[in-house]
């Protein structure tokens, strides 16, 4: 079988300051780097460089940027013959902060990213996919025709809701399986805040689940909690000193498509995408920072 990626491919400028800054102040940079990055693109380098065999569906523009992550994904073992490039726009680019604690602020320039629709969708090769994963990155008419399609029927269909669309909420019903952070379910499911715990995390979850659908919310340093039917799953956060968490959910979702398709069962694959993305925040960059599966192994011998 193989992982079907849909989603945002962009090169990402990362600055790292003391502090993230209030509305309206200037703070300096101690250092900018240009890293790979887009969801898709992370999903797709995460799943890959954990043993899937990954084909990425998106875009990027004809410039230098759409040459460096072309290279770098097909250097990361990416299938990228379902990438298009066209003329019309450039590469998208995000513009990411990192303070001394490792949290961030990002901005997203979609880019070409924007231009793959429905018609793309209608046209990308979905033969052998055992895991199709996605996340609002992508443009939503091109989620709902992949979905939708005949080739989809018997793949395992995942929503990743990063970032939290509100227009994205139709969707949620055509997946297998939805893949939510704590600000994410707080959205999709009108809590007037974050959950506060896990157990606040499972109702939510409960709260979103359509029949035959399993909801997991990833709740950071606290792990990660699924529901499907009356199962309740849970794992616990690995503790790391984080450098740079940028990508780590992309990290999980990439390390559970991964897992699944070759047959973990949840809790396994659950288990093994918490650890990998404990990896990720170890280290800077986003789709850089995607371990392999030897790296993910040595952490849970050590846990």
């Amino acid at each position: 079988m193989s992982v079907c990626v849909l989603g945002g491919v962009n090169l990402d400028y990362v600055a790292q300051v003391a502090a993230l800054p209030r509305p309206g102040e200037t703070v300096a940079s101690r250092s900018l780097a240009q890293f790979p990055g887009g969801k898709g693109a992370n999903q797709a380098v995460a799943a890959a460089r954990l043993g899937a065999q990954v084909r990425l569906l998106g875009a990027v523009g004809h410039d230098a940027a759409g040459d460096v992550m072309l290279d770098f994904l097909t250097g990361a073992g990416v299938d990228v013959a379902g990438v298009r490039r066209g003329a019309d726009a450039p590469t998208g680019q995000a513009f990411i902060t990192v303070d001394e604690t490792a949290r961030n602020m990002i901005v997203v320039a979609a880019g070409a990213n924007a231009l793959y629709g429905a018609d793309a969708a209608r046209a990308a090769d979905l033969a052998g996919a055992g895991v199709i994963l996605t996340q609002f990155e992508a443009t939503l008419a091109a989620i709902e025709t992949i979905f939708t399609r005949p080739e989809a029927v018997g793949a395992l269909k995942i929503l990743n809701t990063a970032p939290a669309l509100a227009e994205g909420a139709h969707l949620l019903a055509l997946a297998d399986m939805l893949i939510l952070n704590e600000t994410e379910l707080a959205s999709f499911a009108s809590l007037d805040a974050e959950p506060a715990d896990p157990e606040a995390a499972i109702a939510a979850a409960r709260s979103l689940a359509r029949p035959g659908q399993t909801v997991l919310a990833t709740l950071g340093a606290a792990g990660a909690v699924a529901v499907r039917g009356d199962e309740v799953f849970a794992v616990a956060g690995l503790r790391q000193r984080a450098v740079d968490t940028t990508g780590a959910g992309d990290c999980f979702c990439g390390a559970l498509a991964a897992g699944l398709d070759r047959g973990l069962a949840l809790p396994a694959a659950m288990a093994f995408a918490n650890a990998a993305a404990a990896v990720s925040v170890t280290r800077a960059g986003a789709a850089a920072s995607m371990p392999t599966a030897a790296e993910v192994e040595a952490l849970r011998a050590e846990t």
